[in-house]
C-alpha cells in the first residue's frame, strides 16, 4: 500500500508543483469554510420533503406592559409592582386585527404567532393566566388548562400548531391560519361561557 501511495504522490508532483497544490488545497478549504459559515443561506428555500431540518431554538416573544411602581402615602404600601398587563387583541387604526392583516398579506406564520399572542392577552385580561417574561406558550397553555380544563384541547392544539410552524420551520399555509383562527375562537368561546 505504501508503494502505491508513493507512486501516486510522485505522479501528482510530476504534473503539479507543490506550491500550486498547496494553493489549490487552501482555496478549496476556504470555499468549504465559506459555504459552511453561510449555510443555509445559499441553499434554495424549496427543498424536497426528505430534507432534515435543524430546529431553531427561539422563545416566543409575548407582548406585555408593566405598570409603573406607585407610592401610596398614608397606607403603608410603597413600591408595589403589578404583574404585566397584556393587550387582548391588537386592532389596527382601520379597525382590522393585526393577525388578519398579516394573513391577508400572505405572512401566515406571523399571523399564527399574532393570533396566539392575542389569545394570551385575552387569557391574561380574563384573569386565567398571569404570564411573566420568559414564559413559554406551552407553560401558558398548561396554566390555563389547570384553571379551565374545558379549554385544554383547543388551547393545546393552538400551541402545538404554533410550535410546529414557528419552531419546526414548517412552511405555513392559509389552511394553517384558518385552523389557528378556529382553535383560538373555540378557546374564547369556552372562556366567555365560563365552562370549568
Amino acid at each position: 500500500m505504501t508503494r502505491v501511495w508513493d507512486e501516486f504522490a510522485a505522479s501528482v508532483f510530476d504534473r503539479i508543483s507543490p506550491q500550486l497544490l498547496l494553493f489549490l488545497l487552501l482555496v478549496a478549504a476556504g470555499v468549504a469554510g465559506a459555504l459552511w459559515y453561510w449555510y443555509p443561506a445559499w441553499v434554495p428555500r424549496r427543498m424536497p420533503r426528505w430534507r432534515v431540518r435543524r430546529p431553531r431554538w427561539r422563545l416566543p416573544r409575548l407582548r406585555w406592559r408593566r405598570k409603573k411602581r406607585t407610592k401610596k402615602t398614608g397606607t403603608g404600601v410603597e413600591g408595589t409592582t403589578a404583574a404585566p398587563v397584556f393587550e387582548p387583541s391588537v386592532v389596527l387604526p382601520d379597525g382590522t386585527l393585526l393577525a388578519d392583516r398579516l394573513a391577508a398579506e400572505g405572512r401566515y406564520a406571523e399571523a399564527i404567532r399574532q393570533r396566539l399572542r392575542d389569545l394570551v392577552g385575552d387569557l391574561a385580561v380574563a384573569g386565567i393566566v398571569a404570564p411573566l417574561p420568559g414564559t413559554t406558550a406551552a407553560e401558558v397553555a398548561a396554566t390555563a388548562a389547570a384553571q379551565r380544563p374545558a379549554m385544554a384541547a383547543p388551547l393545546g392544539g393552538a400551541t402545538d400548531l404554533f410550535s410546529e410552524i414557528w419552531y419546526g420551520d414548517r412552511p405555513a399555509r392559509r389552511d394553517h391560519d384558518d385552523h389557528m383562527r378556529a382553535l383560538t375562537g373555540e378557546v374564547r368561546t369556552r372562556m366567555r361561557g365560563g365552562t370549568p
